[in-house]
């Protein structure tokens, strides 16, 4: 099922889980997308779903236009301090057909039941040769936390992600990562980590105590994912 979408009512949530990115995390995966688009020599770029607008921080200072759409009038008044953004759902871009370079679309598509409705928005507003990103989580994300917790399987997994968006833009490629790219260093790390990831507050203190009594702490955490490329 979808991921829930939760981020007009509980900015928070999301919130919590860009702090431990930025505390925790090994790796910027926002870093990594901007690498791509500067590779690509795309310059006006579509971030379907960018939350606080993490993608265009990352941006900065380099060629790189970010335009920001979401959904979450919260979340859009944060990102308001690194571009341009614009409130709209992914499934109905409010933009001309053919007329950005770029369209990104990171841990977006999973909230969807039907994924290809977005990609295919993303293909209308793509100019001829324009480039797709779309980022998507294993299902076999964080195993260290398997006895206790898994993730819950969505239409847009990292399992089945190449193959969805193949289905409407054709050829791809991807780029994946397997990992030990986050370390949670106590207890309390484990239920936020956790919690950011839809986990009730309560079971996630429950779970985080079951964690951290089976041990060790710190806990090294592997992040498992994929981002599939494609021209339109």
């Amino acid at each position: 099922m979808p991921t829930r979408r939760d981020y007009d009512a509980d900015p928070e949530r999301y919130r919590l889980g860009v702090r431990l990115t930025a505390w925790y995390s090994h790796a910027d995966l926002q870093t990594r997308v901007v690498e791509h688009l500067l590779a690509a020599g795309v310059r006006t770029v579509l971030d379907a779903g960018c939350g606080d607008g993490a993608l265009a921080a990352a941006a900065a200072g380099t060629a790189l236009h970010v335009v920001g759409l979401d959904a979450a009038a919260p979340l859009l008044r944060a990102a308001r301090r690194h571009g341009t953004v614009v409130r709209g759902d992914v499934t109905a871009f409010p933009v001309r057909d053919a007329s950005v370079d770029a369209v990104v679309g990171v841990n977006v598509l999973d909230h969807l039941d039907r994924p290809a409705v977005a990609l295919r928005e993303a293909h209308r507003v793509l100019r001829p040769g324009g480039l797709l990103l779309a980022g998507a989580t294993a299902r076999a994300d964080s195993p260290e936390l398997a006895p206790f917790w898994r993730p819950g399987r969505t239409p847009f997994d990292a399992e089945e992600a190449p193959e969805v968006v193949a289905g409407v833009f054709g050829a791809v490629t991807t780029d994946g990562w397997d990992a030990p790219l986050v370390t949670l260093p106590d207890h309390d790390a484990v239920r936020d980590y956790l919690r950011a990831r839809f986990v009730p507050a309560g079971d996630a203190e429950r779970l985080a105590d079951a964690v951290a009594e089976r041990g060790p702490l710190p806990l090294p955490v592997t992040k498992r994912g994929v981002l599939v490329l494609a021209r339109r």
